[in-house]
């Protein structure tokens, strides 16, 4: 038996110290149950392949590149599907479309624990990337700035901080159960971890939004049109996101392959690749320690000028030193970039779009997320890994300059706003004096 609630108290009591907030706070039980749900969510989702694949191909009769491609249908669903959801995220919350997603997580996996070939395997992926698009990532994410508000920036470092650690539990945990049950048995686990955990925490634990009278929406209404989300502001940003992520994700499957073409024998590439998680899980503690006392902007640019450096490193040198400095490097812009994925859009768009600027962001971050492994693959086998190094270095640059352009955007549009706001005192002033 999984013990997961004794996870979720563990989660309670790691959140409630580092967050400030008392241990009974709604913040801290959401956070902790959204913590939880992430982990159950990715690890039974897109994480699952890694240690089942090989079994699900033998078993259905599949190759295993296709096998493989099961997550990259799942992050295609989710990003057709974000950009419609973000207006209802904006009109009813998180709470009702985290619970559907949760059940549609449950479906998926109880398809794909029964599947019998290529054509239900692919539908268990489609209907996992509906999943996905209701539960995963922003969702969660528009989930907890609904409950924290100002606390928000606080109550997400702690989210992301806790989902560093999918990989590390999820990885090990699912080649236990496939030993002792195999893939279908723990497919069917992981989905009653949906219906029976996940679900119910989403139900319990999230903001319930009233009902609102004639008035209130008609109110709410206005307020979307005078509070919409700045298009320049929002291109720039998922620019930025998604050149960076392309770069993040298209690594994650070819790093071995490149320190080995660096000059590392096999088992060191396998040890400067492992250091990288570690690098990225202390790229976020950073961030969550110090976020507060600066703007989202500071770690962001940090992060994304560590990136270009990190791969010239890497094309500069081919020894076991070199490789361990671009993962440290690396791992920590990695890690940061995550945080200010998701805390960057509360600097940059009001609090009443944060919901709908969230969703549609996620439609470039998944394509690119989707894309960058089979780009990248097909790099390194017809162009070399020097030229995947040289294609890095180039997207991370634009990434870059993406970012210091929004922030150079944003100051203007500040000072703009602040010269606005100096003008029209001084007119009410000369009013009053006319009078």
């Amino acid at each position: 038996m999984i013990p997961v609630p004794r996870y979720y108290r563990a989660m309670i009591v790691l959140c409630a110290p580092i967050a400030g907030m008392p241990f009974r706070s709604s913040i801290v039980r959401a956070v902790a149950a959204l913590s939880l749900t992430q982990l159950i969510g990715w690890g039974a989702t897109f994480y699952l392949p890694a240690v089942t694949g090989p079994a699900m191909a033998g078993e259905l009769g599949m190759a295993l590149p296709m096998v493989m491609a099961g997550p990259t249908v799942m992050l295609v669903v989710m990003a057709m599907v974000s950009w419609p959801l973000s207006t209802v995220f904006e009109r009813h919350g998180a709470r009702p479309i985290m619970v559907l997603g949760s059940s549609l997580g449950a479906a998926g996996l109880l398809i794909m624990g029964l599947a019998d070939g290529p054509v239900s395997y692919v539908l268990s992926w489609i209907v996992l990337g509906l999943a996905g698009a209701c539960m995963l990532t922003t969702p969660a994410q528009i989930a907890v700035t609904e409950i924290a508000g100002e606390k928000a920036r606080q109550a997400l470092g702690v989210l992301i901080l806790a989902g560093g650690l999918t990989s590390t539990i999820v990885w090990p945990l699912t080649g236990l159960l496939q030993a002792e049950w195999g893939w279908r048995i723990t497919t069917l686990a992981y989905a009653a971890l949906m219906a029976l955990v996940c679900m119910p925490l989403h139900w319990a634990t999230l903001a319930r939004r009233p009902q609102d009278g004639p008035g209130e929406k008609s109110a709410a209404k206005t307020m979307a049109q005078l509070v919409p989300v700045d298009r320049p502001s929002f291109a720039l940003l998922a620019m930025s996101f998604a050149a960076n992520g392309f770069v993040t994700w298209g690594f994650a499957l070819t790093i071995i392959i490149l320190f080995e073409a660096a000059g590392l024998d096999h088992a060191s590439a396998l040890a400067a690749a492992a250091f990288i998680g570690l690098a990225q899980w202390a790229g976020r503690l950073v961030d969550f320690l110090g976020g507060r006392r600066w703007s989202g902007f500071v770690p962001g640019l940090a992060a994304a000028a560590l990136f270009p450096l990190s791969f010239i490193i890497l094309l500069l040198t081919s020894n076991f030193v070199g490789a361990m400095l671009f993962a440290t490097l690396y791992g920590i812009a990695s890690g940061v970039t995550a945080v200010t994925r998701a805390t960057l859009p509360l600097q940059i768009f009001p609090v009443g779009a944060y919901a709908r600027a969230s969703a549609q962001l996620a439609v470039p971050l998944n394509l690119s997320f989707a894309a960058a492994p089979p780009v990248f693959a097909a790099i390194l086998t017809s162009a070399g890994p020097h030229a995947a190094l040289w294609l890095a270095l180039v997207i991370s640059i634009f990434a870059f300059c993406a970012l210091l352009g929004l922030l150079l955007l944003h100051r203007r549009m500040n000072h703009a706003s602040q010269r606005n706001r100096i003008l029209k005192v001084d007119r009410a002033r000369r009013y009053d004096v006319s009078k």
